[in-house]
């Protein structure tokens, strides 16, 4: 059975032939990469073709997804994937040649838990490493990992992390919010719950920091949608006590900050729409303020946020 499914759901092609690349110069050669065409009108099939790998499946879909259901393509490629354990890529970042080596020293020292997760290095158009995201402890519960993120000490993406199939898809597989604004964060939390995370320190993965990724681009309304899912999701999620009484300090903390959480959030997701059109989406906050519960003085924070980091 192949041990590794590396999955890319592609539509852009600027690095797509980089980002391929990256995948077949692992130092591990057990894998299997699936990359599935989103009806792209770029030449994805073509850069395909250039590649003469017994390891890759090429599938398309007849109409694009990812626009707005893009956890559809990630479960999608889940559906598709043979491997013990999975990984889902962009179609515009790179691994390191070590990526799937260190996940294997990993899966060796935890070889009980469904989610793995490693540092990485944010690149920019040219490759150029500009940044590291944080380090994280070799274990943690799902608690401090929720507390961690929530708290915006750390940040992660979804090539961080990998997952064993069987219990991803045991699970409902990617956890399904618009424009998979936080669906990366669930999914990993889901997967955690019973047994933890492990994180490797070493930054094994490349991501491609630019204007055209979700994180710049996409449905602002959308993304605060998201944010209402996450939520509720969150709430859910700790009206059931920790089976482990360590764990019972930061599960209260959580309890008792998630709505600040959250409000966290969604000003964070209003600054990153504010850098753009600073004027026209305060307005566009300010009107729909009561639907996403957003007051005014979030309003004011957020734009006064995407001064600062423009």
């Amino acid at each position: 059975m192949t041990k590794f499914s590396i999955c890319i759901p592609a539509y852009k092609t600027r690095y797509l032939k980089a980002c391929i690349d990256s995948i077949l110069k692992q130092s591990i050669e057990d894998f299997e990469l699936i990359i599935l065409n989103d009806c792209s009108p770029e030449p994805v099939e073509a850069i395909v073709k250039q590649f003469n790998d017994q390891r890759i499946s090429y599938y398309s879909n007849k109409k694009n997804v990812g626009a707005l259901h893009l956890v559809d393509n990630w479960n999608k490629c889940l559906s598709l994937a043979r491997g013990t354990y999975i990984v889902i890529m962009g179609d515009d970042d790179l691994l390191e040649p070590d990526y799937l080596n260190e996940f294997a020293q990993l899966i060796n020292l935890f070889p009980d838990l469904n989610v793995y997760h490693c540092r990485s290095k944010i690149i920019n158009d040219e490759g150029e490493t500009i940044m590291l995201t944080p380090s994280c402890p070799l274990f943690e519960s799902v608690y401090d990992s929720i507390w961690h993120r929530l708290a915006q000490y750390r940040s992660n993406y979804i090539s961080d992390f990998m997952y064993r199939t069987e219990a991803l898809q045991q699970q409902g597989g990617f956890y399904n919010l618009p424009l998979a604004w936080g669906s990366d964060d669930i999914t990993a939390f889901i997967a955690a719950h019973r047994q933890g995370i492990a994180h490797s320190s070493k930054p094994v993965f490349n991501y491609r920091s630019n204007n055209l990724s979700i994180t710049s681009t996409g449905n602002d309304l959308q993304k605060m949608e998201a944010n209402l899912g996450y939520a509720k999701w969150l709430g859910h999620f700790l009206q059931e006590q920790p089976t482990n009484s360590d764990d019972d300090i930061v599960y209260q903390y959580l309890v008792n900050k998630q709505h600040g959480f959250m409000a966290k959030r969604k000003r964070y997701t209003m600054m990153l729409s504010m850098r753009r059109q600073l004027l026209n989406k305060s307005f566009l906050w300010f009107r729909y303020r009561k639907k996403f519960d957003i007051s005014v003085k979030d309003i004011l924070i957020a734009a006064v946020k995407s001064l600062n980091t423009n």
